[in-house]
């Protein structure tokens, strides 16, 4: 991603030209010594910086201060004009290298004399300029090192942490960042972690998360007597760590206080734990994500590659998507080829997998989000008593408070290039930059994998992952989540954007945002699939005016017309679009629980085709007769029944065609599974296709590849070659449609875009078809191409849109 140092944290593009710092007046211009004051903004606090200004002034024999103000972070240098310039050179070159400096302002002062430097008090609200709060970052190799080293005074230490490294976004509370606006500010360091952190030659100088056994948070570990009534308590790190793997051991449920909430883990090769864990979260079949000890274990579950290895252990450490090895366990992601993997990005993670006093670690362990499916992860400690009881056989906590529940990162690696899945911990809540400067904006996501996004001039910011906005929980967590971001950013929404849909409860909370606050415009309705293109367009940088043909394939999106569009050709800019094609209609009947019955769909599409729902098909085979009578009469009258486009719909009735699943128990579990089925296999000579009919909106005719895989079906062709042939003719059907509309707009750019297109198989296969055609092709890489990402496309359109005075398509 452009503008990222390497090794930094992704998320961020540079804004504007490259950082710079003078141009100073030639040296020989200069005699005597020099004032220069640098000002810079970015990813600056937290990182390191300042201990790196201390350093490299240090070695130049300059004297002076830095600080951190709220804007982020100002210099003094005084010294020889070739020191002054020599600072200059390096200030942003040899930064540290989680720091992301997007600008430098350097001012000319009138020497003061006086000698050395030192690093100041922070100075609160100096500037109205934000500064950019850090990631949550992995443990680095020299802390990992330090707790395995017997000699070390912080040998198996759980919270050891220095400049590289550690938890920021989740414990700041206030800007700057500072100790004393972090959760650590109650525990005060003792005399020899003051003398690290005031010492500049120490990798501990300025680390605000410093802390060492004597003066650190406290492991506490819980569990209740046999009548489930009292809680008995195990105070003290090793103790705590001894009784909690030993609870693994026995097969145990153990909820684990991390960085931004509580893990509900078990070990990964105990069939019978995994079943417990997914029975008590009432998670059906839905992979659970393993957190392996090392590299080595994970390699021996998964195929690594050299970009999933970077991600692996990286700074951020997302959960990623990786194909599952013969021989790994079955259990945590039953009937799926990939397995989700990530390492301990925790001092307490590592101690708790790896090898200790009491003999070998529990292994590779299921780590899940502390909650039940759909709702914000567990961070408080009398929540996670409460609403993880039923869950969990014990719980691991520590008494550092965790101010801002961040859940896992998820990604995969398509064609060698990072794809987001969700964008959380590690990511957030470092800015995306956008291509228009807008007013200060807030956007209030989608109804599913909520996030939610402040925006303003340039700059960005999205939450971490929130969940799904059907619980009053989830709605009090994006509150809180919107809030800090403002608490962070100082922006204050003069505009609110939502997506369309009336019904969606993250539009009646938009809503509520508009009625509580002054100076705000109205809500903006931003549609759903031009909120997904707007998204790529943000990523990418697109000029606001400038058009591409975006092809947004997800579930459902509340359409213009009222029907539930999922299969969209849009001509768009960031502040209008023209839908110029889309997958022909067929009736939805009975909404979610279409959704959730894939068979229902496919019954659907054989009607929409003109098929017979003959017995030996196995979607009607699994349509009880009473629901078929029902479903009959629904398609017969319309009773019930909206039309929809979604390409999302035709793969759960493709899936369901070919027997690959018929009732799901999570979302796009058929589509998974039927992407899973097309790996590898063969389509052989036959080809489907979907035919387009002219017109000012071309629409593709699904009709005809339904036949084609009702006529393999029925002579015995493979669900994996029938998978394989479908997803052939979706990719043709992409470049039919990207050709056709690239022409019509006058532009050579298409983007891929929504939910459908995490899919790997159909993302790789279009990718390609489009790049021969010539095209420049847009994929996602900071922003998932599902819902998660929404919030940036409706910040960039509501923001793009009262930016260049258009009407803001508001709603009270």
């Amino acid at each position: 991603m452009t503008g990222v140092p390497p090794g930094g944290p992704p998320g961020l593009r540079l804004l504007g030209p490259p950082p710079e710092a003078g141009p100073p007046a030639p040296a020989a211009d200069r005699p005597g010594r020099v004032r220069r004051r640098f000002v810079l903004r970015g990813v600056v606090q937290g990182v390191g910086f300042r201990p790196y200004v201390h350093g490299l002034a240090t070695a130049l024999g300059l004297a002076g201060t830095v600080h951190n103000d709220a804007g982020g972070l100002v210099c003094d240098v005084e010294g020889t004009p070739e020191a002054v310039d020599a600072f200059a050179a390096r200030l942003v070159t040899g930064a540290p290298p989680l720091a992301v400096v997007d600008d430098v302002r350097a001012t000319d002062l009138p020497p003061r004399g006086g000698g050395g430097f030192r690093i100041e008090r922070s100075a609160a609200g100096a500037d109205d300029v934000p500064t950019l709060a850090a990631p949550d970052v992995a443990t680095c190799e020299d802390c990992l090192r330090e707790i395995a080293d017997p000699a070390d005074r912080r040998y198996r230490h759980p919270f050891a942490t220095c400049t590289n490294c550690g938890p920021r976004f989740t414990i700041t509370t206030a800007l700057p960042y500072d100790r004393a606006t972090t959760t650590m500010a109650g525990f005060p360091m003792c005399g020899e972690c003051a003398r690290e952190y005031a010492d500049p030659a120490d990798r501990r100088f300025h680390a605000q998360p410093i802390a060492c056994p004597d003066c650190g948070p406290r492991l506490q570990f819980l569990t209740r007597d046999d009548d489930g009534a009292e809680v008995v308590r195990t105070d003290g790190d090793e103790a705590a760590l001894g009784a909690a793997r030993t609870l693994l051991r026995d097969g145990g449920v153990l909820a684990v206080k991390g960085v931004g909430g509580y893990h509900l883990a078990c070990r990964a090769v105990d069939d019978v734990a995994v079943g417990t864990l997914r029975r008590r979260k009432r998670r059906g079949a839905k992979p659970f994500a393993v957190m392996a000890p090392d590299l080595a274990t994970a390699r021996g579950l998964v195929a690594v590659d050299d970009v999933a290895e970077r991600l692996l252990t990286g700074p951020a450490r997302p959960i990623v998507l990786l194909p599952r090895r013969p021989g790994a366990p079955v259990a945590v992601a039953p009937g799926n080829p990939d397995l989700g993997v990530f390492l301990p990005y925790t001092p307490l993670h590592a101690l708790l997998l790896g090898d200790g006093p009491d003999g070998r670690g529990p292994g590779a362990l299921v780590m899940t989000s502390g909650n039940l499916g759909g709702e914000p992860i567990v961070a408080d400690d009398a929540a996670a008593l409460d609403r993880l009881g039923p869950l969990a056989d014990g719980w691991l906590r520590h008494d550092r408070p965790i101010h801002v529940p961040c859940d896992d990162s998820v990604v995969r690696v398509v064609d060698g290039e990072e794809l987001p899945v969700r964008r959380s911990r590690g990511y957030a809540p470092l800015p995306v930059a956008l291509p228009v400067a807008v007013p200060p904006t807030l956007a209030a996501g989608a109804e599913l994998k909520n996030t939610v996004c402040l925006a303003d001039g340039r700059r960005a910011w999205l939450s971490g992952h929130v969940g799904d906005m059907d619980d009053l929980a989830t709605l009090e967590a994006a509150t809180a989540a919107e809030r800090h971001l403002e608490h962070l950013t100082t922006v204050r929404p003069r505009i609110v954007a939502a997506d369309a849909h009336p019904g969606y409860r993250s539009r009646s909370w938009a809503a509520e945002q508009v009625r509580r606050r002054t100076g705000v415009r109205g809500l903006s309705d931003v549609q759903h699939h031009h909120a997904h293109v707007a998204a790529l367009l943000a990523e990418h940088g697109v000029p606001p005016d400038r058009p591409v043909v975006g092809i947004a394939f997800d579930g459902t999106g509340y359409g213009t017309d009222g029907a539930v569009w999922g299969g969209e050709v849009l001509l768009a800019t960031a502040r209008s679009f023209r839908r110029v094609a889309h997958l022909g209609y067929v009736p939805l009947p009975g909404g979610d629980v279409t959704v959730d019955r894939p068979y229902r769909m496919a019954l659907a599409h054989l009607a929409a085709a003109g098929l017979a729902w003959d017995p030996d098909l196995p979607p009607v085979a699994a349509c009880p007769l009473p629901e078929r009578r029902v479903l009959a009469h629904q398609l017969t009258t319309g009773l019930g029944c909206v039309p929809t486009s979604s390409v999302g719909r035709l793969f759960d009735a493709v899936a369901a065609l070919v027997g690959v699943r018929q009732v799901v128990d999570f979302e796009a579990q058929a589509a998974i599974e039927l992407e899973a089925a097309a790996r590898g296999a063969d389509p052989g000579g036959r080809r489907y296709a979907f035919p387009v009919r002219p017109g000012p909106v071309r629409t593709a005719d699904p009709a005809p590849v339904v036949r084609a895989v009702v006529e393999d079906v029925r002579v015995g062709v493979p669900a994996g070659v029938v998978a394989a042939r479908f997803h052939a003719a979706l990719a043709e059907l992409v470049r039919v449609l990207a050709r056709a509309a690239c022409r019509a707009g006058g532009t050579d750019v298409v983007g891929l875009t929504g939910g459908v297109f995490q899919n790997a198989v159909l993302l790789s296969a279009a990718s390609r078809a489009l790049a021969d055609d010539g095209w420049t092709v847009l994929r996602h890489r900071v922003v998932p191409p599902n819902d998660g990402g929404l919030c940036l496309g409706q910040a960039l359109v509501a923001g793009a849109r009262a930016a260049g005075g258009l009407p803001e398509r508001r709603k009270g």
